[in-house]
């Protein structure tokens, strides 16, 4: 296996993201470096801090330059930043002096490095904003098929009392809704451009102000005269956000794997994974990876967030801690997003399968139903040792909890014992949230 499952050539089918990886690939960061670096000679020509005439040779030449991202390893691994190897490239490559020597003016490395990163990060929150659509698109389609459809709700792994499937699956949908909302307010924060000079004062870029707005107007990003150099808080909530979807998909996987397993399989996933030996089996392994994906986020985003940590005016200890954990977690949110979308496409529930588990031929599903009706006679607290009793001996005995309750209370309503009368906001909200995910 290759150091990070996500690179390996065996691995890539189960972990990985083609539409991540060439965002995150030597080539992708090398094209959005020189993209930066043609917006600043640009900017600075119409500024006139650089002549006009190396400053449209810089442009033209950053679109049609070919940088070997390999031939840039050797002087990286001795700066720790690849600008240095990348400007000395690019006078090569170009064989023009008289204009290359315009080339990065003013800047340094971290304003052209995260510039180029948040470029890239624009193309990779459209992405996972489309993702995020359709699936929450199709869990509304499933959560309003199912708004009514009854099944035993559970709480630490116990029967608790009933809920409804299309409710269950609001508890997976919903989040979803509120992350693009979090999207929507993260993206000014996090899409800045960089360009605040060696210690973020600026101090060698003339009129820098209107120079960072012509530069960020031709990227596509927001302009701030705010230097983030050793800020880091818009890489730590981005890196946030992605832990917040992986575990929204995680809880997801986490309930289909116990609802998909043996003596439970109330839910079915149209096909699964196979064993090496026992033909028998189909494996969850879209839901198993979400949980898995799902954790190895948490781990990466307690890294990011440890990385705030950017001491003085630079810090190459924290910017590192980014460049090893930023693409991962990319990378693990991306893929979550592509499995939990073909997962939500072929989740069905098996409605007998779930009434069966309500209707366990004890009842004891009903016990909190039956402790509030007879609270309306007696004190609660004895309503509930009353009911506790009944449940024990329902069990002993194996008679079921209504005909335990029947007997000892005659005029306590049949229909009390029916799912249908105790799935309270259940269908409401299933419904709710069916509505609101017709809107994406």
């Amino acid at each position: 296996m290759a150091v990070t499952p996500f690179d390996s050539a065996m691995m890539r089918g189960l972990f990985g993201d083609d539409d991540i990886a060439r965002l995150f690939s030597d080539s992708a960061e090398v094209r959005a470096m020189l993209l930066v670096e043609g917006a600043l000679a640009q900017a600075q020509g119409e500024l006139g801090v650089i002549p006009a005439e190396s400053a449209a040779f810089i442009k033209r030449a950053v679109m049609e330059v070919q940088i070997d991202p390999a031939g840039l390893s050797a002087e990286t691994g001795v700066n720790a930043v690849v600008v240095p190897a990348l400007v000395k490239a690019f006078h090569a490559a170009t064989d023009a002096p008289e204009h290359a020597q315009y080339f990065h003016w003013g800047a340094t490395s971290q304003d052209i490095m995260d510039t180029a990163l948040v470029l890239r990060l624009k193309q990779v929150l459209a992405l996972f904003e489309g993702r995020l659509q359709a699936i929450i698109k199709t869990l509304g389609a499933l959560a309003q098929a199912h708004a009514d459809l009854p099944m035993a709700g559970r709480t630490y792994g116990q029967i608790a009392s009933p809920t409804t499937f299309g409710a269950t699956v609001t508890t997976w949908g919903m989040p979803l809704i509120d992350h693009l909302q979090r999207l929507t307010e993260l993206r000014p924060r996090l899409l800045r451009i960089s360009l605040f000079g060696a210690a973020g004062t600026a101090s060698q870029l003339e009129n820098a102000p209107v120079l960072r707005r012509k530069m960020a107007g031709a990227l596509g990003l927001e302009a701030t005269d705010t230097a983030w150099h050793s800020t880091r808080d818009s890489i730590a909530e981005y890196a946030g956000w992605l832990a917040l979807v992986t575990g929204s998909l995680g809880k997801m996987g986490g309930d289909l794997l116990l609802l998909t397993q043996s003596g439970i399989a109330e839910v079915s996933l149209g096909s699964g994974g196979a064993s090496s030996t026992m033909p028998q089996k189909s494996n969850p392994v879209l839901p198993s990876l979400l949980v898995a994906l799902a954790r190895q986020a948490t781990a990466l985003n307690s890294a990011i967030q440890g990385a705030q940590i950017h001491r003085q005016q630079r810090d190459g200890a924290a910017w590192f801690v980014e460049w090893m954990n930023l693409g991962q977690i990319t990378m693990a949110t991306g893929r979550a997003l592509t499995a939990a979308g073909e997962l939500t496409g072929n989740i069905t529930p098996d409605p007998d399968r779930m009434l069966a588990h309500i209707n366990d031929g004890l009842g004891l599903i009903h016990a909190e139903a039956l402790s509030f009706e007879l609270a309306k006679f007696m004190p609660r607290p004895q309503a509930q040792t009353e009911v506790k009793a009944l449940c024990q001996q329902a069990k002993t005995n194996t008679i079921p909890l209504p005909e335990l309750a029947h007997a000892k209370w005659p005029d306590i309503p049949a229909s009390l014992f029916t799912p249908v009368t105790q799935l309270g906001e259940a269908p409401a909200q299933a419904r709710a949230f069916a509505e609101a995910a017709k809107t994406y």
